[in-house]
């Protein structure tokens, strides 16, 4: 019993590893658990098996990258569907390539999507023709993202430097 809550242990380790930074090496890993490389690699590869690491990704600044991207966040209120409730609404809204997160909510909506576009446009125009015309869609709210302070963690508006503080006696 102890080698599973040890094995347990070891796994939400490097999970919590991995998303703070998931170029973070196998060794380097192994070096900051006092763990063997092996056992990390052998770990690693399990929970990708499992499903439990679903993919590696970069957080990009696009605004400093100088690339034109619209994001929106599209409340969706429906009307659930005997037998699959929400779910099989979810998984249509999720097909849709301008569509990058589907989750379920509490409160006045049901669903809340993370849509990306070229333009306002492009994505009020997704929206009304794709995701509005579907029969259990019963309203939708779009609010579009203006800037982004703080994403997965990280803060993307550095402090100025040099910038003086205000000195009260």
């Amino acid at each position: 019993m102890k080698e599973e809550q040890k094995a347990k242990q070891n796994e939400d380790e490097i999970l919590k590893i991995l998303e703070e930074n998931a170029r973070t090496s196998d060794s380097e890993i192994a070096r900051m658990l006092g763990l063997d490389e092996a056992e990390v690699k052998s770990t690693i590869s399990e929970l990708e098996k499992r499903g439990i690491i679903r993919k590696y990704k970069a957080l990009i600044n696009y605004e400093k990258a100088g690339l034109e991207t619209v994001q929106a966040l599209i409340d969706v209120k429906l009307s659930p569907e005997r037998g699959t409730g929400y779910d099989s609404v979810a998984e249509r809204i999720s097909k849709f390539t301008e569509v990058k997160s589907v989750r379920l909510v509490s409160g006045e909506n049901d669903l809340l999507v993370r849509v990306e576009g070229n333009t306002m446009r492009e994505v009020a125009h997704f929206v009304a023709e794709k995701i509005a015309p579907l029969e259990q869609v019963r309203n939708t709210v779009t609010h579009f993202l203006l800037k982004i302070y703080k994403e997965n963690g990280e803060i993307y508006e550095e402090e100025e430097t040099g910038k003086r503080l205000a000195v009260t006696l």
